[in-house]
């Protein structure tokens, strides 16, 4: 039997609550110094405010949003040894409101890549997956190297120059030629062979000319990932409309899931173990929404999956296709044949 090489997911992804201050404080706990910081403000409307080590600290995105990339001091200000550290803005750190923050890491560090045809600088972490990855588009189609070892499976690219594009999303789950949007609602749109010409290689993403992806002269970043046994995975599944939903099986607990229908207009899920830290998970943000968190069961994380217990079309229609990528508390097993808990 082949385990996971991941033991302690934890020292690659991990959720983390605080709760703010209105003035400057270091949010630690996270166990690693992260590349990728998601924050959500839980208890009210504020956008979901997307930073990384690449594109620099106080740089953020909004990935609710086609709003372009802008720079403000007051938010997102180091990137630290065991978290990050916050200045005074109100999405990030208003007095006594409550916050998640979902933490990724890549490689702690940037490396030029010329790959694809178009030269990129990458954060890549090849034993997780995972890789950041920013480039100038060339209004053509091109290739662009991702520093991973295996084909992506989940790709989503943000142009932050115009505020005008979505967050492209590409899942292996829809296949070549179509992309979906992280900050709408809509169906897999089936016409975006000029986004994704082709599903990503072991060293490149496969872009066309749309300005989402690759628009002459504009900045782009893009957020990379394959599936890692134990670790993390990237899958589908197919409702059936009962409580007694369908069972996922990902080889791990899951820490974190992000949800998709792929035939169908309801929008993006997110749950994860720290906000919903028994079952049924039923605390879900929305990626696509400014909303503060809701109250609507979406499962239960199992030690080796996840199984669905909705009877809503947003997450269980009869017949509908879902897209997932969960990422792991315990793996099921571990590299040296010990078995993962339930919780």
């Amino acid at each position: 039997m082949a385990y996971t090489t991941i033991d302690k997911p934890e020292d690659y992804f991990n959720t983390k609550l605080y709760t703010g201050n209105g003035s400057t404080q270091s949010i630690t706990g996270v166990g690693f110094q992260p590349d990728w910081v998601w924050i959500k403000e839980r208890n009210n409307t504020k956008n979901h405010r997307v930073f990384d080590s690449v594109r620099g600290a106080t740089k953020l995105l909004a990935a609710n949003t086609t709003d372009a990339e802008a720079t403000n001091t007051a938010t997102l200000t180091s990137f630290d040894s065991d978290g990050f550290s916050l200045d005074s803005n109100n999405a990030v750190n208003d007095t006594n409101d409550t916050y998640v923050s979902w933490n990724w890491l890549a490689s702690n560090t940037t490396a030029s890549n010329s790959d694809g045809s178009i030269s990129s600088t990458v954060s890549a972490n090849t034993t997780a997956g995972f890789s950041i990855v920013t480039y100038t588009g060339t209004g053509s189609n091109a290739t662009v190297g991702h520093g991973l070892n295996s084909a992506p499976e989940m790709v989503i690219i943000k142009q932050r120059t115009q505020s005008v594009q979505s967050w492209c999303t590409f899942h292996t789950a829809i296949g070549a030629g179509k992309f979906i949007d992280l900050n709408r609602s809509d169906a897999v749109n089936n016409n975006g062979s000029t986004r994704y010409t082709s599903v990503p290689s072991s060293t490149v993403l496969n872009l066309g000319s749309s300005d989402a992806v690759n628009m002459s002269g504009k900045d782009y970043v893009g957020y990379v990932f394959n599936s890692v046994k134990g670790y993390s995975k990237m899958t589908q599944y197919t409702g059936n409309g009962n409580s007694d939903g369908p069972f996922i099986y990902t080889g791990f607990k899951p820490a974190w899931v992000i949800h998709k229908g792929m035939n169908n207009s309801n929008g993006w899920h997110v749950h994860d173990n720290k906000r919903d830290p028994i079952n049924p998970c039923d605390t879900p943000l929305f990626p696509q929404s400014s909303i503060a968190e809701g109250s609507d069961t979406l499962c239960d994380f199992l030690s080796n999956g996840l199984k669905i217990r909705s009877t809503l079309g947003s997450r269980n229609g009869n017949g509908s296709t879902y897209l997932i990528m969960a990422f792991a508390e315990n793996p099921f097993v571990t590299s040296s044949g010990v078995a993962g808990t339930a919780r």
